[in-house]
């Protein structure tokens, strides 16, 4: 996030820079997440995404469509950042 850049601002920018994907996201929650190395503010939002990703490979080393499904089985299988658990677990409980 830059100085002065909202948090609705720096979700839609990442995503562009990320996935080329230009959108408003929708602002969910945003709560102190513990991190790995001190605790800092997150911020959770969604967007649906109606058009093809381009996923930058400087930013991305893989991309998919995982159904909520799958995605839950492998939370403990795949390598996450602990951050992103905890984010997917509060985004998940908000619906």
């Amino acid at each position: 996030m830059s100085v002065g850049e909202s948090y609705e601002q720096a979700a839609a920018r990442e995503l562009a820079e990320e996935l080329g994907v230009r959108t408003r996201p929708r602002f969910v929650e945003k709560f102190l997440c513990e991190g790995e190395i001190a605790p800092y503010w997150l911020a959770i939002h969604d967007v649906v995404i109606d058009v093809d990703v381009h996923p930058d490979p400087a930013e991305i080393a893989w991309c998919d469509w995982i159904p909520e499904t799958a995605l839950r089985s492998v939370l403990g299988q795949w390598l996450f950042v602990p951050d992103s658990i905890e984010a997917f677990h509060r985004f998940a409980a908000q619906r």
